[in-house]
């Protein structure tokens, strides 16, 4: 190139001469700027402490603000260090405070305090299934409880966690034996039949069937058959959402007719890598016994009862005849269901990720002994794991959840409630003096003998889920959710020949065997589409998706019996008798089309509209598919203009819903004409018999809900306030119709037109009633008031219904005599004769209704936070009747209350209780099962209990480089009624209350 060519004519100098003096300003400039730069771009690493004021705040997020690729988190002493420029801005933010923005500068060291964000309680988005929502943002109704609730308990079942915390849920426990299961009614009981008012269960978007999976050929030791919600562990939960009115459960359709809850598992957090354990032990013992007579009082009955039947004491009265000892007195509520149940559990997890990927492990190990005599034992292990992935671009999510639980329970085949409370105070001892079993001469029965029968359960529990998702547009979004189930359980129960007294030399040719195996697999996909856009004055959400189900279960119950020795008692093949009592397989296959439009005018009108159309294979050709949807409205009369000078007032929301769901909850199959194995030979071949009849008008249970409600914040929302009504009415009943036996059929499925209403009013509080630097004290009471009714019933009075429903009264009631009291002059008691006959006869006598619904119920939690100790603590209460626990007869041989004692003796006598027989006056054994049929019968079982109470000690970080937490746990520890006969709140007789229980631990975290 020939450089001089460009400076040839005058404009190359004028350009060399300008180039020059631009080299000679930018290098003098260059050196300014170079001098202010290395101050103003200077990086430095910034350090500090983020507290409250008083404690340090571990887990809390700094960032740079317009800066992705560089965070930073507080550690367990609530110290940071990030890289930053002088030039920055820090985003300061954790959970429960207010977002702070802070400017480096030249500071190396800032220490920053957060304050709490009162307005947290509205911004908070809550689960409700195919989308989550603001509270203060949504149209239905929500209940809602979180880790921080469920860690305090000491449970092991989903159900017990929620006892007592929410508005319109009640809870019933059905044994405090481990394993047991759980009744729950959200709002009510909605279909005539029991086993037709569970909710839908969906954990991490996956539903989870809650058929029991037991059978009562095997666990005869509880009152009703094992739940499979056993298997999930309460720890890894990380909040539980109930869906309650139609606006919030119609987008689930035929599912979701008696409520949704919805469980989310815990997920990682980005941040650097966690390890925690958890490691606790405690004891539950029975909360209350009966007051029963002792010996004296007990020998004075039966001779009472002798002397008025007129006659002598016979052989087999060992009791009073002197063959047991008449000075021996043993209390056998504290012998047979008085020992304590010992309990561990010991928890792991690993935790953490980048921005874009996190990540959760946990494994967990439960064991439990019972308050029963034995070794018997419950154990219950699991390990679960969550990931969430997104890509650079924030544009595709990936969440994927795992939980395989294991349950093993062995326990003895029988509960000793009933045995305890009967069993003479002078029964002989249980071992002699070698510790054998005591057979007292073959005078009794021991009731320990049967511990040498088992019942074992062993149950494999895996719930996976996929959640795929990807932005297409700013506005558009695909999503899936893929999810899969398998459960597999096994139960035994040995019925060996040493159960009995040796005397007998009964063989093992008695023993016998009975086997439960229950498996079932189901796969769900779930395509959805959502739309979303910010128009004018508003913004607008479209939903779009569709359901696939299949499920698929096998159940065989068969027994087993005669073996050569009982070592082969578990070999079928050893016996020489063996019975299939079940073997049926099931295919449930369920689709359905859903969407939602929601639109939030101004963030004051709120429209939320949502609609489902379900196919179910369980009903026939015609009416497989049904329509459902609702709609809500909301209005946040806080934002108006005319409030705004309310200062007072921080929350103001009026909401609405009405809408239609259904219920297909009646088993598969039950439309079409089916045989069934009769198990017996002709001509060598097995037949069939008929066993169902076929009904083609066989539909949905329809159930429309109505509910309007007002929430209130006062003061910041220091307090808030919501009070709700409601209205459903459930129709087209599910029912079977009875047939005579003539027909050959014993029930015809059928919908019957027959309407429930429930109505009811919840009401909820939350106050922040102190909130200090170091003193931090809130308050949360529930109250519900519901109220269950038949409202039609056509033909009532001429079906086989017709003594167990009453038009206009709820549907748990009890039809009974009128009780008038104890004839003092022939000692027995007389009842209310309604048609004058001159005879107690049944029915025409036996009209007199009673309510067994709760009249209101509740909770009151309240928790207190000073510096590193936090107390937390909960009372249920519930307004309720309740049965008298049946003991049979006074004067048999079999023990009482010691209420019973004032018995009518002779002619004149003032007595409560009619006179005493050993079983031979047929007259006085009537009147008693009258009276156990009466009003008489029924007593106040109201409640107020200390459900639950948590004591919590952060150890100072000073003293240790590892978080340290001590926790003290209490469960049903106290409980103020007036009801006698045990636990106020069990209503299984016969069998084991929920226990009290008191566990101690430690939580590591490094």
């Amino acid at each position: 190139m020939n450089y001089f060519s460009f400076f040839k004519d005058g404009k190359g100098l004028y350009c060399l001469i300008f180039t020059g003096f631009l080299i000679s300003f930018s290098s003098s400039f260059g050196r300014e700027l170079d001098r202010h730069s290395n101050v103003y771009f200077q990086q430095n690493k910034v350090h500090g402490t983020v507290s409250d004021g008083s404690t340090p705040l571990p887990g809390v997020t700094i960032s740079i603000k317009g800066k992705t690729n560089n965070s930073s988190i507080t550690d367990y002493n609530g110290q940071y260090t990030i890289n930053a420029l002088t030039s920055d801005t820090l985003i300061v933010s954790f959970i429960g405070f207010k977002t702070k923005f802070i400017p480096v500068n030249n500071s190396t060291k800032i220490d920053i305090k957060l304050e709490y964000d009162t307005t947290t309680l509205q911004e908070v988005r809550v689960n409700a299934g195919y989308y989550s929502v603001k509270e203060s943002d949504r149209t239905g109704s929500i209940g809602r409880i979180t880790s921080k609730d469920i860690e305090t308990q000491p449970v092991t079942n989903v159900l017990a966690t929620m006892q007592g915390r929410m508005a319109g849920v009640n809870i019933t426990q059905t044994t405090g034996v481990p394993g047991g299961g759980f009744d729950i009614k959200i709002r009510g009981q909605n279909s005539l039949r029991n086993d037709a008012n569970s909710p839908l269960y969906v954990i991490d978007g996956v539903p989870y069937a809650s058929d029991a999976i037991g059978s009562y050929y095997t666990g005869t030791i509880f009152p009703t058959l094992s739940s499979p919600l056993n298997s999930i562990n309460p720890d890894n939960i990380e909040s539980i959402e109930v869906l309650k009115d139609a606006d919030a459960t119609s987008i689930y359709g035929s599912r979701g007719a008696n409520g949704v809850v919805l469980i989310t598992t815990k997920k990682g957090r980005k941040g650097k890598t966690a390890f925690t354990v958890n490691a606790s032990t405690g004891a539950g013992r029975v909360t209350q016994f009966l007051k029963l007579m002792d010996t004296q009082q007990y020998l004075e009955m039966r001779r009472q009862a002798f002397k008025n039947d007129n006659i002598q004491f016979g052989s087999s009265d060992y009791d009073v005849n002197g063959a047991w000892n008449q000075n021996r007195s043993t209390n056998w509520q504290k012998k047979l269901q008085g020992g304590t149940s010992q309990i561990y559990d010991i928890q792991a997890s690993i935790s953490g990720g980048s921005e874009n990927t996190q990540f959760l492990l946990s494994g967990s190990h439960h064991t439990e002994t019972t308050v029963f005599p034995g070794n018997s034992i419950y154990k219950k292990g699991g390990i679960q794991f969550n990931l969430n992935h997104q890509s650079e671009n924030k544009k595709f999510k990936l969440i994927f959840s795992a939980g395989y639980n294991l349950l093993d329970n062995n326990l003895p085949t029988t509960d000793f409630t009933y045995d305890s409370r009967t069993l003479p105070p002078n029964a002989p001892a249980l071992y002699d003096s070698n510790r054998n079993l005591n057979w007292e001469n073959g005078t009794w029965i021991n009731p320990i003998a049967i511990l040498n029968s088992k019942f074992e359960a062993k149950t494999n529990d895996l719930i996976s889920n996929c959640m795929l998702s990807y932005e297409l547009t700013k506005d558009l979004f695909l999503k899936t959710s893929l999810g899969f189930t398998s459960l597999d359980n096994k139960e035994t129960r040995i019925i060996p020949s040493t159960i009995t007294n040796p005397i007998y030399n009964v063989s093992p040719l008695t023993s016998s065997i009975y086997l439960n195996n229950t498996d079932r697999l189901s796969w769900i996909a779930e395509p959805q589409i959502n739309w979303s856009k910010e128009i004018v004055y508003g913004k607008i959400d479209i939903l779009f998706g569709a359901t696939f189900q299949n499920q698929r279960m096998n159940r065989f119950f068969y027994s087993a019996s005669g073996f050569s020795s009982n070592s082969l008692i578990y070999n079928i093949a050893a016996a020489s008798t063996t019975r299939v009592l079940l073997n049926d397989e099931t295919h449930y296959k369920y689709q359905a089309f859903f969407g939602r439009l929601n639109y939030n005018l101004n963030q004051k009108y709120i429209l939320n509209i949502t609609g489902r159309r379900d196919g179910s294979s369980r009903f026939g050709p015609g009416n497989q598919f049904a329509n459902f949807g609702a709609a809500g409205l909301a209005w946040l009369f806080s934002k108006e203009n005319f409030m705004q000078n309310l200062s007072w007032l921080s929350f103001g929301k009026i909401r609405s819903s009405y809408g239609t769901t259904g219920n297909d909850q009646i088993g598969d199959y039950q439309f079409l004409d089916t045989y069934t194995s009769s198990g017996l030979k002709y001509q060598g071949s097995i037949g069939l018999v008929p066993s169902r009849l076929y009904n083609p008008d066989f539909g949905w249970e329809t159930n429309k809900k109505l509910e309007i409600a007002l929430e209130l914040g006062f003061f910041q929302d220091r307090i808030f306030a919501t009070a709700a009504w409601y209205k459903n009415q459930s129709s087209n009943q599910l029912v079977g119709i009875p047939f005579p036996g003539t027909t050959g059929f014993n029930i015809l499925q059928s919908n019957l037109n027959a309407k429930v209403a429930n109505t009811g009013i919840e009401v909820t509080l939350q106050t922040t009633n102190i909130k200090s630097n170091s003193l931090k004290w809130t308050s949360n009471l529930n109250l519900s008031f519901s109220q269950t009714r038949l409202v039609d019933f056509p033909g009532l009075e001429s079906s086989p219904y017709s003594q167990q429903y009453r038009i206009g009264h709820p549907l748990n009631i009890a039809l009974l005599y009128k009780f008038k009291g104890v004839n003092s002059q022939t000692g027995l008691y007389e009842f209310e004769d309604l048609n004058q006959d001159g005879k107690i006869t049944f029915p025409e006598d036996r009209q007199y209704i009673a309510d067994l619904n709760p009249k209101y119920y509740g909770g009151i939690q309240n928790q207190f936070y000073f510096k590193n100790l936090t107390i937390d603590f909960l009372f249920q209460f519930v307004k309720q009747k309740n049965r008298v626990f049946p003991m049979g007869p006074l004067g048999l041989m079999s023990n009482q209350r010691q209420s019973t004692a004032n018995i009518w003796q002779n002619s004149g006598d003032t007595a409560s209780y009619q006179l005493a027989t050993t079983g031979y006056n047929n007259e006085v054994l009537t009147r008693d099962y009258l009276f156990s049929e009466s009003d008489a019968s029924i007593t106040d079982a109201s409640f107020i209990r200390l459900k639950n109470i948590s004591l919590t000690y952060d150890l100072p970080q000073k003293l240790s480089p590892v978080k340290c937490r001590l926790f003290l746990q209490g469960q049903n520890l106290l409980t103020f009624t007036k009801y006698t006969d045990g636990d106020p709140e069990f209503t299984s007789y016969g069998f084991l209350p929920p226990l009290k229980v008191i566990t101690l631990g430690v939580q590591l975290t490094f």
